[in-house]
């Protein structure tokens, strides 16, 4: 049976660990706006980490109690929201971080990447124009049926 069992991913560990672990790696996340990690615990904290930040855009005294209980660190926090009052993700709507692979480590060729947050303003895209092609004229015949019976007349 399936008692007590919640979705996400394991990451080799039992649950009590695996809750620590993405807690400190989003905490370290939000100290040095960098870390170094393996790919599969990035791809696992990447939904925490936007959830704060949704949460710091909110700004509310809720929110702020749920990025804490998610991060840990009352001074993390504080500083994440203040950076989000400032509008440091205001023009963003999620994607709040970024994920650069680095290759398999020497010992077991695990993936290792870069997880790191996103200060760069979004930039838009400009709507691709319509291709403009150059219509050309129909070659316009001129009608034979009018001319061979016209011409018949005139043979009678």
């Amino acid at each position: 049976m399936r008692h007590n069992k919640k979705r996400g991913m394991k990451l080799g560990t039992d649950a009590s660990h695996t809750k620590a672990m993405k807690k400190s790696l989003v905490r370290a996340l939000f100290e040095n706006d960098r870390i170094k990690t393996l790919d599969q615990r990035a791809k696992a904290i990447r939904p925490d980490v936007d959830k704060v930040i949704t949460w710091a855009k909110k700004g509310d005294i809720a929110s702020r109690r749920l990025a804490i209980a998610k991060v840990g660190d009352k001074e993390i926090v504080r500083e994440v929201f203040e950076k989000a009052a400032q509008g440091m993700w205001a023009d963003r709507n999620g994607g709040y971080t970024r994920i650069m692979k680095l290759g398999p480590r020497k010992g077991d060729a695990a993936e290792v990447v870069i997880m790191e947050l996103v200060t760069e303003p979004v930039k838009t895209k400009a709507a691709p124009k319509a291709k403009v092609t150059k219509v050309e004229a129909a070659p316009v015949e001129e009608p034979k049926a009018e001319e061979t019976a016209e011409a018949e007349k005139d043979a009678e």
